[in-house]
């Protein structure tokens, strides 16, 4: 089974082209053990990159632990540079089926290869029953989530995908791995939630540290830097157009006027693999 490595700002999945191999059998199992960094090629997750009937192509994503996702900005970012720089696609305007939902991709492509993606997220979601929370509001901004007889202030956002944003005085001494496993499993979020520990620079700019619902901590999130963006200008904290910085680089995101959501960053490719199947785990030619 052939597969790529890709990323974007660091958030690592392993990609496999399903328009000309078959579908594995078992894509969460085959996620948990590919994504092993010790035992497998390593990385954030399994991405098939699918023909699909909506759009031009279809994505679907499934985290280390083997759980299905809607979405991952970056990773679109890297589906969309595969297809483009692999002949799949000629033109710098993509639809791309995912599970959040078609999303519209303007690719940047220098001496025919794509640099930089901007990827249209879509409008934000804030009703506490569709991100889903369980927690009482017309939108949960700012709010005082009791943990542990304390209370931690977040704001949550869907893009997608759930998200609650926590906003720290320094996310360098901030305790990323204790804290983000609780929120995710909080009882106020009945499918879990990804949770960002940012830090306000100034008005235009931000730093983040992400744990991933089923993946940890990683190096990125662009959806959670897209619910980051949202979170800093609705609680006030920024403007509406920033950068993100995230332990894997930078990504540019801007919430416009018409409640629509873009988010521009690099996708890159790391290497390409042959993954042995292994016995019970033969692929399917089955529509997934």
């Amino acid at each position: 089974m052939r597969f790529i490595k890709m990323h974007g700002i660091g958030n690592d999945y392993i990609y496999l082209d399903c328009l000309t191999q078959p579908i594995p059998k078992d894509p969460p199992g085959l996620a948990r053990r590919i994504s092993d960094r010790h035992f497998g090629v390593g990385g954030d997750g399994l991405i098939l990159i699918l023909p699909s009937s909506q759009a031009d192509f279809r994505m679907r994503m499934f985290n280390a632990d083997g759980s299905e996702a809607q979405l991952c900005g970056n990773g679109v970012r890297c589906v969309a540079k595969y297809l483009h720089d692999e002949g799949y696609h000629a033109g710098e305007r993509l639809r791309l089926e995912t599970g959040a939902g078609i999303k519209e991709l303007r690719l940047e492509v220098s001496a025919g290869l794509t640099r930089a993606v901007s990827v249209g997220m879509g409008r934000p979601i804030l009703e506490p029953a569709r991100i889903p929370v369980r927690l009482s509001g017309e939108r949960i901004v700012d709010y005082p989530l009791p943990m542990n007889g304390q209370e931690m202030h977040v704001t949550c956002v869907s893009v997608g995908n759930p998200h609650c944003v926590v906003f720290v005085d320094d996310t360098a001494t901030f305790p990323v791995a204790q804290v983000g496993p609780r929120i995710e499993h909080h009882p106020a979020f009945p499918e879990r939630i990804n949770v960002e520990f940012v830090q306000v620079l100034d008005r235009r700019t931000v730093r983040q540290r992400t744990w991933e619902r089923g993946s940890g901590e990683t190096l990125a999130c662009g959806t959670g830097a897209t619910a980051v963006c949202v979170a800093s200008a609705l609680t006030g904290r920024t403007e509406r157009r920033i950068t993100v910085k995230l332990l894997g680089g930078d990504l540019r995101l801007a919430w416009d006027e018409d409640d629509t959501l873009t988010m521009t960053g690099p996708a890159v490719e790391v290497f390409r693999g042959d993954w042995p199947e292994e016995p019970g785990e033969k692929a399917s030619g089955a529509a997934a």
